[in-house]
Formats: structure tokens, sequence, C-alpha cells
């Protein structure tokens, strides 16, 4: 997914609020579904962050295009481990590992078989 950086995303300097790196990483991992006629959520059922790991490695300044990809690293039975990574052009400027865990009513489930299906479907 690419992004154009507005005013509004920057900080008194010029440069990428930290806090919208991870904002620009969910908004991907929601497209990753929308781009394909789908919801991320199934019958209540969507996935929540339990961990996050981050690394801010060099800024996005006013009016870049950048661009989140993706890779599943592990699809357990209830989570997922994702990787993402923000670039502009060739230069690594953020990058994140998250486990996701997949819930309903606030509580951990299995994760369904249309799910699973569709998530290896992407081929991240």
């Amino acid at each position: 997914m690419k992004i154009r950086i507005y005013y509004d995303d920057t900080d008194a300097g010029g440069i990428v609020y930290h806090a919208n790196y991870l904002k620009y990483c969910e908004r991907a991992r929601s497209e990753l579904f929308f781009e394909k006629g789908k919801m991320p959520t199934v019958d209540g059922a969507h996935f929540v962050v339990k961990h996050i790991d981050a690394e801010f490695l060099k800024s996005a300044k006013l009016g870049d295009i950048i661009e989140v990809k993706h890779k599943i690293l592990h699809l357990g039975n209830t989570s997922m481990k994702l990787y993402q990574a923000v670039w502009k052009g060739d230069i690594k400027l953020f990058e994140i590992t998250s486990i996701l865990v997949y819930a309903k009513n606030g509580k951990p489930m299995r994760i369904d078989e249309e799910m699973r299906v569709f998530l290896t479907s992407l081929h991240l």
C-alpha cells in the first residue's frame, strides 16, 4: 500500500510523527482485506495486537510517498506473527513485528478455516 505524506502526518520539523508509522501499518493490514473485497472481521472475530517490536530507522518527510510491505512469519492456531516494513523507494524507514491474536468478544479463539485460507492465499 502506497501512502503520500501530508502536512498533518508530520511534526513541527516536517518529519513523520513516530505514532503515524503504526497507523500506516494498521491501515495497510486492513487494506489487505479491503482490496480483496473482504472485511478484516468474520462474524465478529478479528485480530487484535498482543505485542509489537518496532524499529525507527529513517524519517519520512512531507510530500514523500512511502509503501508498506508485509510478510506473515508464522500462522498458529490462535495467532499470527506479522512483519511489516515501511519503505521510501529502496530505503527502509521503519519495521515492525507484531503478534496478533484472533479474538471474539475479547477472548482468543482458533483461527477459522475461512480466515486461514484467506491469509495463506495472500502469499505474503
